[in-house]
């Protein structure tokens, strides 16, 4: 099923049955194969969105023709409707609110507020050095890491290790934890690269 990688069907996703990993890839191609496993499922299944570590809900029940027709209508997590901006470049307009002072500094610089907020946000990725990413990293981590393991030995000190940053101590603690389970929560806990 090829969409477009912003589709929500096209959001990156792992499926689990207990412990065992079953599908890992598209949304949509992840469904299927959960679909055809449902009938001889030993333990629940979930999936889980590999950019945010939730879970994903979906009615997966019928057949694979009532599947696809209830994933084509299916739209996800709902971003903001896109209203004023400049859609094309991906310019979109939100509402910023600053304090007087703030909008008269910025009515100061060249090119006018926009370019000057522009500017400074770029400053602060930059200055962020990863801290942001390592942040939503732990907490993608934590949420899967929750629904799944949250009753394993050594969850507690797996979750301090995790919130510490600190992936060594989080592999030893969960070394007797199900490999895929273990495999996919410190995937999960490293930073996506960002461009």
């Amino acid at each position: 099923m090829d969409q477009p990688t912003d589709h929500p069907l096209a959001t990156r996703c792992t499926a689990f049955m207990g412990a065992r990993k079953l599908a890992s890839g598209d949304l949509a191609d992840v469904a299927l194969c959960v679909n055809a496993q449902i009938a001889s499922a030993t333990a629940p299944i979930l999936i889980f969105d590999d950019a945010t570590g939730s879970q994903i809900d979906i009615d997966l029940r019928g057949s694979t023709a009532q599947i696809i027709s209830r994933l084509a209508v299916w739209q996800g997590p709902q971003p903001e409707a896109r209203k004023r901006g400049r859609p094309r470049l991906g310019v979109v307009a939100r509402e910023v609110t600053l304090l007087p002072r703030h909008w008269d500094w910025l009515a100061l610089q060249p090119g006018g507020a926009s370019q000057a907020l522009r500017r400074l946000v770029d400053q602060a990725r930059k200055a962020d050095e990863g801290r942001t990413e390592t942040r939503l990293a732990r907490e993608r981590a934590y949420r899967f890491m929750s629904a799944l393991a949250g009753d394993y030995p050594g969850f507690e000190a797996a979750s301090r290790a995790l919130f510490a940053d600190d992936l060594v101590a989080l592999a030893q603690e969960t070394a007797a934890w199900p490999q895929d389970l273990r495999e996919h929560l410190l995937t999960l806990a490293r930073p996506m690269a960002q461009d």
